[in-house]
């Protein structure tokens, strides 16, 4: 008996944003001071160092409920499940069904309520419920899910991580070229195949590392003075992910029960592309080894930072082969990996 993933899906908006569509953009330091560099410059320097070209927005009449509806339908259809039969619906976000245009959050009801209405799941028994974890919430949906298929409390779950950060940056803070719209869902059953979940690991740093992602005023001074947006200090983000998140994935290789030279791919957050390849070199270099060709899919230099949807999105890419010179085969063995806020790390080993 193991617990597997069943069923994948997901939504990526149609409208791009290239980083040529910033170059008219006033940016302005956190003391509300012009930035010193010409956008071309700081466009520049951006692409370096986050791998990313272009990102993708949600359309104006959606919003995130919408789009984790449509990755649910998408992992129903692909597991071939009837969704009245699935005991738990788990929505990973972090700020709501925000509203094209709105500055306020929705989350009443929870995303998870509005999308089980969408789905029309009619059995009450289908507990429907959302999860703030920062950008790793979709994989922490996925520990929770396996708990309760592995306690007896459930036999299929739903687990949804669905974004739409375009809709809390300030236009004014450079940062906001890093952030993007989407979703990605799985549908979790136990089956009688081998693999699947192996064993995974999470933990939350928060004595000191609390509010390095924040809710903050715009750059702009006086610009709307009473609404807030994401912020974050990417500088002590990189290092504390550079510490910890390697680390937390060792412990989950160590405890799966795998090696090293087992590991055919690693599905990580999509945060970052120079901190994503330091994290790889760094967990490698834990087992004194060179870090194998291939061994990474990317998806942000097209989709940027979708939060709890880069995972799940990137690993439906892949298996749809939709990732160039990146495939999985039954049997893999992958990791799958993320940090954000809270901070929050946490990672799973998972046969394919």
């Amino acid at each position: 008996m193991s617990i597997k993933i069943t069923g994948i899906g997901s939504f990526i908006p149609n409208l791009k944003r290239k980083n040529s569509d910033f170059l008219k953009q006033e940016f302005r330091n956190t003391d509300g001071s012009p930035f010193p560099h010409a956008n071309e410059v700081t466009i520049e320097k951006f692409q370096a160092i986050t791998g990313i070209e272009e990102r993708r927005y949600l359309e104006e009449n959606l919003s995130t409920s919408d789009m984790a509806t449509v990755a649910a339908q998408r992992a129903i259809e692909d597991a071939g499940i009837d969704p009245e039969t699935l005991d738990y619906l788990i929505v990973a976000h972090n700020y709501g069904d925000v509203r094209s245009g709105s500055v306020q959050s929705d989350t009443v009801p929870s995303i998870a309520t509005r999308v089980k209405h969408n789905l029309k799941i009619k059995n009450p028994k289908c507990v429907g419920y959302d999860v703030l974890f920062g950008c790793p919430g979709w994989i922490e949906a996925v520990i929770q899910a396996q708990a309760y298929i592995k306690c007896g409390m459930a036999k299929k779950c739903l687990v949804i991580g669905a974004e739409a950060l375009s809709r809390v940056v300030d236009k004014f803070d450079r940062d906001s070229m890093i952030f993007s719209d989407g979703a990605g869902a799985t549908v979790l059953e136990i089956t009688e195949e081998e693999g699947g979940i192996l064993a995974h690991d999470s933990a939350t740093y928060a004595y000191q590392e609390a509010n390095h992602i924040y809710f903050g005023k715009s750059n702009l001074p006086g610009e709307v003075e009473d609404t807030r947006f994401i912020k974050m200090n990417g500088r002590k983000i990189y290092e504390f992910a550079l510490t910890e998140v390697p680390g937390a994935m060792k412990t989950c290789l160590e405890n799966s029960g795998k090696t090293i030279a087992d590991v055919k791919k690693i599905f990580i957050h999509q945060a970052n592309e120079k901190m994503d390849d330091a994290i790889i070199k760094r967990f490698y270099k834990l087992h004194k080894l060179p870090v194998p060709e291939k061994v990474m899919p990317m998806s942000i230099q097209e989709l940027g930072n979708s939060s709890v949807a880069t995972v799940p999105t990137l690993l439906d890419l892949v298996i749809r082969g939709q990732i160039k010179d990146q495939e999985l085969k039954k049997g893999d063995v992958i990791i799958m990996a993320s940090v954000g806020a809270g901070m929050n790390v946490n990672a799973i080993v998972y046969q394919y």
